[in-house]
This record gives structure tokens, sequence and C-alpha cells, in this order.
């Protein structure tokens, strides 16, 4: 039995670009209205532009996840807008990499408050709409949730936080009838830490892979729930 998405809303952090944006597109073309919000409100309006002319499916929204007060009011801005909330897609997220006697206490905060405690917010903002539709949570992590490298010391401490906060909600809040998954990718073509993705990327997970899995998590039996998913490129890089 597989869940017809047809007319549910998910909002999508960071869905301007990268791994959201290619969420967002998936979840349309499956008939889903989406929010995307982005720390700049013209970066998401362009986004949502490019998505489709369609204002009734898609929502542009300026947010910043490190602030409570902010994905509060974007949340509420997708209920004006479309009325519910059936999945929230916690997908934003920064990286700084350098060694501990060089990252700078900004670099440390920063990483910890958007990947980490940004979920925090956007989760607290969201739940009791999610109740009521019994909805669907899933938070994008990384393989550094689970693999330490050097020069990770703030990555990695964001992603195995978010890991662990992630599968701790799973528990706290399946009573409810709201799903919880965290999704784990390792090498992503994606503007990630200024990179830009070109033909050079082609072996790497793409945007559009990571919407796929999305939908196929919001589409599974209701009595199945995989919780934690690690996926990495089918080969390795060349």
């Amino acid at each position: 039995m597989k869940n017809n998405l047809s007319g549910k809303v998910a909002y999508i952090t960071g869905g301007s670009k990268g791994i959201g944006y290619g969420i967002a597109k998936v979840l349309l073309e499956k008939g889903m209205k989406v929010a995307i919000s982005s720390r700049s409100a013209e970066a998401a309006k362009q986004a949502a532009a490019s998505l489709t002319i369609d204002s009734n499916m898609v929502l542009a929204l300026g947010s910043d996840v490190t602030s409570m007060d902010s994905e509060t009011k974007a949340v509420k801005a997708v209920i004006n807008h479309f009325g519910q909330l059936d999945v929230l897609v916690a997908n934003a997220g920064v990286g700084h990499f350098a060694p501990i006697e060089s990252i700078t206490e900004e670099e440390w905060k920063t990483t910890i408050d958007t990947n980490l405690t940004g979920v925090f917010h956007s989760v607290k903002a969201s739940i009791e709409q999610l109740k009521a539709s019994k909805g669907y949570i899933i938070t994008i992590a990384s393989l550094a949730g689970t693999n330490f490298f050097e020069n990770g010391a703030a990555y990695n401490a964001s992603k195995f936080g978010l890991v662990g906060f992630t599968q701790a909600i799973m528990l706290d809040l399946r009573k409810y009838g709201i799903k919880v998954s965290t999704i784990m990718p390792g090498s992503v073509a994606t503007y990630f830490n200024n990179h830009i993705p070109g033909d050079a990327d082609a072996w790497k997970i793409q945007p559009e892979d990571i919407g796929q899995m999305v939908a196929d998590l919001l589409q599974m039996n209701p009595r199945t729930l995989p919780s934690k998913i690690e996926v990495r490129p089918s080969m390795p890089g060349k």
C-alpha cells in the first residue's frame, strides 16, 4: 500500500538550492505542495519561480533556522498559505572545516547553531501541526554523522548530534503517529561549502536522488519506518 502524496504539504528548510531544491522538485512532481526557505528571501523566491509558476503549489520563505522566532513565523506562514503541514524536511546546513587549533568560536557556533540547533527549532515549530496531520519529519544529516575525519571537529559534532537527536525524537513522537527518519548522504553534487557542481561531479549522488529517497519514504507502507538511512555513491570518485 503506497501513501498518496497528492495535495500534501512539505516545508523544506534550505530549499533554494542543492539537496533541498532537489527534494522540492521531486515532491512537486509527485503532486505535493512545497514551502521552501532560505536565509535569503530573494533566493527562495527565485528558486520557487524556477520550480513552478503556480503559487498554489509553492511558497517561498525567508527564514533563519538559527532563530526559533524565525522558524515559528515560517511554519505559521506555511499554515496560512496551505492550511496544513504534513512533512518537515530539515535540510539547512553549513560546513566549516579546520583543525581544532585554528577553527574559530564563531565557526563552531555557526555550524552547531545551523546544523543541530536549527533542526531543533524547525521541529519544535512544526510539532503541533504534524501531530494534527500524523506527519513525517525527515532530517538531512550526513555520513559525517557516523564517520569522523580530520578537520571535521565542528561538522562531525553537528552531524553526530543531529543523528542522535533525530533517533531520540523518533521515539518521542511515534506515539502521536509522527514518523521520523534521518538520511545520511555521502558525496552529493551540490553548492555546499562554496562548491560549484559540474561534469566532474557526475559520479556523486545527485540532489534529485535524495528527493526520490524522500518520496519513497513518504510513500512507504505506514506500518514500516526506515529510521536511519545511509546513502553513498555506488562507485568511488574518479
